[in-house]
């Protein structure tokens, strides 16, 4: 199997540069690896201080990461802070503006033998962390051979994973890898322990750290709250299956305001979508530069990075994905209180936040324009609303703390 997995990473590899030429996101994802090598020895020459590394996916994993970084930092404020992400959507997002606590970003190389073995040799960490499921065999091997303390957070796992399988048996055994995994849920320490992984904590999810420090201080937007009069819905990471039952919703909904912040930032996307609402529409873009703002009864967000502070103004919120490639972030919203609406699940399993969501009464899974009208119906009722804005808040408050539980074990253990 490793044999095999070694030549998955050629092909993969080879697959990238030659889709590179014609996807945006695959170039980034080349070009941006070119010098990550060089840039991890700068770093380490730069800052010989003692070294914590965390990987990532992408954007979302690594709001999975920062409350962990920060509870890392309060015990060890002397360490520095590496991140690798493997997607462009990650570090791409991240690399725009300073991240607190962290002092080095980069691409994760492609998984081969050499490349993981000359990464780990480079960057030289003294403690390692991989969060939820992006972890790749040959940089988890060459970090066991160096007995560097190895961590999985934030973990989710589901019974139709490959290490649960007949032929897993070399994935079960980079699971094996880790001196502690830190779950999310029952049900994924259920699996490990079949699996006889001992080492296991249910420590929770961190995003539900971060999304509450964001709806303790979201980012002002006076000029697109000097514009609200009426009850607002926000539409958050919506792709265009989304729009497709949304659309019709929109056009019919007179007394609502709408905020629509598209998965994918595409004017070309976002054109025929205004062209299908009837509604008065304009992008943040055009509106923002205006002297005197157009009044607007649906506003799209063409730029990255304010989804998480928008959802201070909305009465109710719609998350994208889940009729498509996955369920965006239910819980960013959660935090501000709000009920959320969201697409039919394909894999419940892959997504326990929805399903904990509609216990708690605070979720609710649509599958068409009627059903998303008979939700927020019922939701424009004060008293259904109201207990649907406590459930929210009860959700979010009783899974706080899981990166100072993840540290509070790392800490008794070393």
């Amino acid at each position: 199997m490793r044999i095999l997995y070694n030549l998955g990473m050629i092909l993969l590899d080879r697959l990238m540069k030659i889709g590179s030429k014609r996807s945006a996101k695959l170039k980034l994802a080349i070009n941006g690896r070119k010098n990550t090598f060089e840039a991890v020895k700068s770093f380490k020459k730069a800052s010989p201080s003692p070294l914590v590394w965390f990987h990532v996916a992408s954007l979302g994993e690594y709001l999975q990461a920062k409350p962990v970084i920060a509870a890392f930092k309060k015990e060890y404020p002397l360490w520095g802070v590496a991140v690798s992400f493997f997607s462009p959507s990650g570090y791409e997002q991240a690399i725009k503006k300073k991240q607190d606590w962290v002092d080095f970003m980069c691409y994760l190389p492609i998984d081969t033998p050499t490349n993981a073995n000359r990464f780990v040799d480079l960057l030289s960490p003294d403690m390692v962390f991989f969060v939820k499921y992006d972890l790749w065999a040959n940089t988890i091997l060459a970090i066991k051979k160096r007995k560097i303390p190895l961590y999985l957070v934030a973990a989710s796992f589901r019974k139709e994973q490959v290490y649960f399988s007949w032929y897993g048996k070399f994935f079960k055994d980079i699971l094996l890898c880790f001196d502690h995994i830190f779950v999310q849920n029952q049900v994924s320490k259920k699996l490990l322990d079949e699996l006889g992984v001992r080492k296991v904590s249910i420590t929770g999810d961190p995003r539900f750290d971060n999304v509450y420090k964001t709806s303790l201080s979201p980012k002002l937007f006076p000029e697109i709250q000097q514009q609200l009069v009426q009850k607002v819905m926000v539409l958050g990471s919506v792709w265009q299956e989304d729009m497709n039952n949304l659309i019709p919703f929109i056009n019919q909904s007179k007394d609502i305001q709408f905020i629509i912040a598209p998965h994918d930032i595409d004017n070309e996307i976002i054109e025929n979508w205004q062209k299908a609402i009837t509604l008065p529409s304009v992008k943040y873009s055009e509106f923002k530069n205006q002297e005197q703002p157009q009044a607007w009864k649906v506003l799209v967000i063409d730029n990255i990075g304010m989804l998480s502070s928008l959802y201070q103004f909305a009465h109710w919120a719609y998350i994208g994905g889940a009729i498509g490639k996955g369920l965006h972030n239910i819980l960013e919203p959660l935090a501000f209180g709000i009920p959320v609406l969201y697409g039919p699940l394909k894999k419940v399993s892959k997504f326990p936040e929805a399903g904990i969501s509609e216990e708690y009464g605070c979720g609710f899974p649509v599958k068409d324009e009627s059903e998303i009208k008979s939700v927020i119906v019922k939701l424009s009722e004060e008293k259904d609303y109201e207990k649907a804005c406590k459930a929210a808040k009860k959700l979010v408050g009783d899974n706080l703390g899981s990166a100072d539980n993840t540290m509070a074990i790392i800490k008794k253990e070393r």
